[in-house]
């Protein structure tokens, strides 16, 4: 078989990233050892850059319907409530998914499996990967079916999605260091009685543990996590879930009653990433290449991010004449960010949950007490809510961004949301192209472009023109004409006040 990209693992990663080259009408083939999708929650926690991703493709809303929006976090502590945080609207005036929504990752896999499918690509099931090698040209694996028979793929690039233990990262001899938190976590999925009503996130606040429940799709559902001790000695395969209910019991001190198990699980949390994200034609994306602390529900979306980031540029590299360098920026762009989020979600870690007797105290006698002030401040929500949502992501210091001009958002900063004539800006932004986007005051010369440039890049970027509206204004930080453009990923690629064709020109030509 022949195709331009394998994927191998089809877990949330792998299937965002087969939705992306659908969406650019790039060949490929994704294959996964499993039989089909998996039939359990586990990642839950779906951010707001994910869900802009998903409305490109029309997967926003029916992902939406899917799941549950906690409106408030309740804080408990010593089994009385202490404090309360209202965030079903945290990100108001950012995003137009102004929240965290939970669904159950089986939920969402099926969703992103069935759009593959409706477009006549189908996984591989049952299918593993025994090896694969690679020259300047193509990548050649050898893959194994369910019946033990052996087939072979041609492949342009390689993507190993494939998880943790990544045979894609063994084969390619890439350091994965990091550490390892000595406490096992738990995670249990059940049906849960008590007098607590089922819309918001319910954390418990301890001296140096972890507890907090989620609720989920259907009446009383609710995902459970938390830590043992770290005095607890056995190891994951030993543990009953007896013993989780017991320790969740213990550390909740309320009344509760779980009367159904659908499913639980206990790991230990690493925190590792990739010296680097790629080897010549291969790459890794998702676990395959950074693992953290399940704090702030940033994994498995920081994965979706890293294809969404790859297949524009695999897409130009195969279909649109760029040269390869392109594909050197996925690593150029990608791996600080793993870096910046390992560190960050440490730090979240030992803020929740550590047993620093500062961090504890905070915890326990000041923070449930401020927190809903706090919140309720413009200051804290523009922090908190880019960051934990992700669309504060951003790569200014990539060779693809140009700054031109004073600009409160950047050259590499995400296209920031907002509306025109009641309408989303990124309603013009669905097109798998670049955008020119012009923003005139109407006092400013708009010079066309130069024929030969756009008949080069003719179906390849389109155009939008609009008034500079105030709210565009204090955006951007600026109070005369501007344009953009917007890579096909909506950052923005380069951002000026001069309107000048050589400078367009110049910047596209990067991509040739």
């Amino acid at each position: 078989m022949r195709t331009d990209v394998l994927i191998v693992g089809a877990g949330p990663t792998g299937l965002a990233l087969a939705c992306q080259l659908i969406r650019y009408d790039v060949d490929f083939i994704i294959i996964d050892k499993n039989e089909t999708t998996t039939p359990h929650s586990k990642a839950i926690g779906v951010q707001a850059r994910t869900l802009e991703i998903y409305e490109q493709i029309g997967l926003a809303e029916p992902l939406i319907n899917l799941g549950t929006l906690a409106s408030k976090a309740k804080m408990f502590a010593g089994g009385q409530i202490r404090g309360e945080i209202e965030f079903g609207a945290l990100g108001k005036g950012m995003s137009p998914y102004p929240y965290i929504l939970f669904v159950e990752q089986g939920r969402h896999e099926t969703l992103l499996h069935d759009f593959i499918t409706s477009h006549t690509r189908e996984v591989k099931w049952k299918t593993e990967l025994e090896k694969f090698s690679q020259t300047a040209s193509g990548v050649s694996a050898q893959l194994k079916k369910a019946s033990g028979e052996i087939e072979t793929v041609e492949a342009k690039y390689l993507i190993g999605c494939d998880g943790a233990k990544s045979l894609v990262r063994h084969s390619l001899d890439l350091k994965f260091e990091g550490s390892t938190f000595e406490r096992m976590f738990y995670v249990a999925d059940v049906r849960l009685d008590w007098e607590y009503g089922h819309d918001a996130l319910q954390v418990f606040l301890m001296r140096n543990s972890l507890l907090a429940f989620f609720p989920m799709t259907g009446e009383k559902q609710y995902r459970i996590v938390g830590t043992f001790p770290e005095e607890f000695s056995k190891d994951e395969g030993d543990i009953l879930y007896d013993e989780i209910e017991e320790q969740i019991k213990q550390d909740a001190d309320l009344e509760l009653d779980i009367t159904h198990v659908n499913w639980f699980s206990t790991y230990k949390v690493h925190t590792r990433h990739v010296n680097k994200f790629s080897e010549g034609r291969c790459f890794l994306a998702g676990d395959s290449a950074h693992i953290h602390t399940p704090a702030g529900a940033q994994g498995m979306n920081t994965g979706i991010q890293d294809g969404y980031n790859l297949a524009w540029k695999l897409a130009h590299v195969l279909k649109n004449g760029s040269g390869e360098k392109l594909l050197n920026t996925y690593n150029e762009e990608r791996l600080p960010n793993a870096e910046a989020l390992m560190k960050t979600t440490d730090r979240f870690f030992n803020l929740a949950a550590g047993k620093n007797p500062i961090f504890a105290f905070i915890r326990l006698y000041i923070f449930p007490y401020v927190a809903q002030f706090l919140f309720s401040l413009n200051v804290v929500k523009r922090f908190v809510f880019p960051r934990i949502s992700q669309i504060a992501i951003s790569y200014q210091d990539s060779s693809l961004s140009k700054t031109k001009g004073a600009f409160k958002v950047k050259a590499g900063d995400r296209m920031p949301w907002f509306e025109i004539d009641s309408k989303s800006v990124y309603d013009y932004l669905h097109q798998p192209v670049f955008h020119l986007l012009i923003f005139s005051t109407g006092k400013t010369e708009i010079p066309q472009l130069p024929e030969d440039l756009m008949s080069k890049w003719h179906g390849k970027i389109d155009s939008h023109f609009f008034d500079l509206s105030s709210p565009v204004a204090e955006k951007f930080g600026i109070s005369r004409s501007f344009f953009l453009i917007l890579r096909p990923d909506n950052y923005i690629g380069m951002i000026s006040d001069d309107f000048s064709a050589t400078e367009v020109e110049q910047y596209l030509d990067i991509f040739r």
